[in-house]
């Protein structure tokens, strides 16, 4: 049986900025093609998985909500995970974020690489 095949997608734009629509729309659609999809959050994109933060923004009117496609890669069983310190200098503790997200450094990032993981970032 063939592993599914991993994308790591990293974020770093927060709740502004277009390119954020663009890397959790990729995100649902490699998950949609059927890959092993992980995001990781660092500097502002941790404002995305903030309990609330993610309600409102509707960066691309083409795109589904925001909150939807966030929802998606974790109801999928996908992880996000966020940066330790960017959450901590923003002053979030796990218990700030949206269920099913955990604090995890770049490790998580670096052992995907490892295990043939390709990586975008936004």
């Amino acid at each position: 049986m063939n592993a599914k095949r991993k994308l790591v997608v990293v974020i770093t734009q927060g709740l502004d900025d277009e390119r954020s629509s663009v890397a959790w729309s990729i995100a649902n659609g490699g998950i949609k093609s059927g890959l092993d999809v992980s995001v990781f959050l660092a500097s502002s994109a941790v404002d995305w998985v903030r309990k609330g933060a993610a309600n409102r923004p509707h960066l691309n009117p083409e795109d589904p909500p925001m909150m939807e496609l966030i929802r998606n890669v974790i109801d999928s069983g996908c992880s996000i995970g966020v940066c330790p310190p960017c959450a901590k200098v923003r002053g979030y503790t796990e218990e700030d974020l949206i269920d099913g997200v955990t604090l995890v450094g770049s490790g998580a990032i670096h052992e995907r690489v490892k295990e043939g993981a390709a990586v975008l970032t936004f």
